[in-house]
Order: structure tokens, then C-alpha cells, then sequence
């Protein structure tokens, strides 16, 4: 049984995939504490692998996020097989503090600060950008790295960021200023 926000269709928002049809599996429950984060995520209701899939599949899109909170608290092999089974690309949006599973197909990787990052495999990493040092981050063995505006808030600071150290690409939370899930 795996704890569960919500599950909802949308386009993706932010990092490389933006704009892409998918359906999210929001899981309840972190391991963090940040300060900015946008979800309140403790509320959910338990569902087995089977019930989870029953509602991913009504939807026609073929990438699956399991997002939270933290997936990595609780998502297995079994689950990423289940969604594969029904044709899903299945994609992980982790604070990179948990070990994945390693059937995942894509994983992005967003640290926290006070976070270790355990990820054996990232094909981005997704910086939300509060004025911290970034560069750091640099190190994590990604292929595409993003660095995003907080909640659309500081996006000139971040541009400015990018035009000076130009491995970063931006990302914006097009979700929200499209106002859509």
C-alpha cells in the first residue's frame, strides 16, 4: 500500500519535458522541510498497486510522473513494472534522498539543502533557486541541468544566473502561469 495525494492529467510543468501530456501520481509525504515547497502533501489515502494503475489508466497520455512529497519513500519495482506493463513512460521527480528503484525511465532530481543525494542515476537535476549556491550541484552526474524560479518570483535573479554560468538552463513553472494542475 502506498500513500496517495492525488492522481490528476496535466501537462508537465517544468525541466525537460515541459509541455508534455502526462499523468501525475502525487505521493504524500516528505522527507524534507522546505521552506518554499508548494504542496501539502501530508493528507492521502492508501491505495494498493492495483488501484493506482486502475486510475493511471484512464488517462491517454503514456508518461506517468510519480511525484510527492517523496516518491522515494515509497515507490518499488513492482509499481514501476505495473506502469511499464500498461505501455507508461515512467518518470520520478525525487529530492534524490532515497535509492529508486531502477526500472524508473527517467529521473529528475531536485536536492534540497541538508539533503545527501543517494541516486545512483539523474537525467536532470531541477534547482528551485532562492539565492542559494547552486554550483554545487553541478557535481551530481546529470545530463541536462535547470535551475527555476520560486514560485515565479525571482525569475530575473535567475536569468541573471544563467547568463553568467550558462551549463544551467532555465526552467519555469509553466503550470502555474498557464494556471492549470
Amino acid at each position: 500500500m502506498k500513500k496517495i495525494n492525488e492522481i490528476f492529467y496535466s501537462l508537465q510543468g517544468e525541466g525537460y519535458h515541459t509541455g508534455i501530456p502526462a499523468i501525475f501520481v502525487r505521493f504524500s509525504g516528505c522527507n524534507m522541510k522546505c521552506s518554499f515547497c508548494d504542496t501539502l502533501h501530508e493528507d492521502g489515502i492508501m491505495m494498493s498497486d492495483e488501484e493506482i494503475i486502475s486510475e493511471v489508466v484512464k488517462y491517454p497520455a503514456s508518461m506517468v510522473v510519480l511525484t510527492g512529497g517523496e516518491p522515494g519513500l515509497w515507490i518499488d519495482e513492482s509499481l514501476v513494472d505495473a506502469l511499464h506493463n500498461e505501455g507508461k513512460y515512467v518518470c520520478v521527480e525525487t529530492n534524490g534522498t532515497c535509492v529508486l528503484p531502477g526500472n524508473v525511465d527517467w529521473v529528475t532530481c531536485s536536492p534540497k539543502e541538508g539533503g545527501e543525494v543517494r541516486l545512483n542515476h539523474i537525467d536532470e537535476v531541477k534547482i528551485v533557486y532562492v539565492g542559494q549556491d547552486v554550483s554545487v550541484y553541478l557535481d551530481l552526474p546529470a545530463r541536462y541541468y535547470f535551475i527555476q524560479p520560486c514560485s515565479c518570483s525571482n525569475t530575473e535573479a535567475v536569468i541573471a544566473y544563467i547568463l553568467k554560468y550558462p551549463k544551467w538552463r532555465l526552467s519555469l513553472q509553466t503550470h502555474k502561469l498557464l494556471q492549470i494542475p
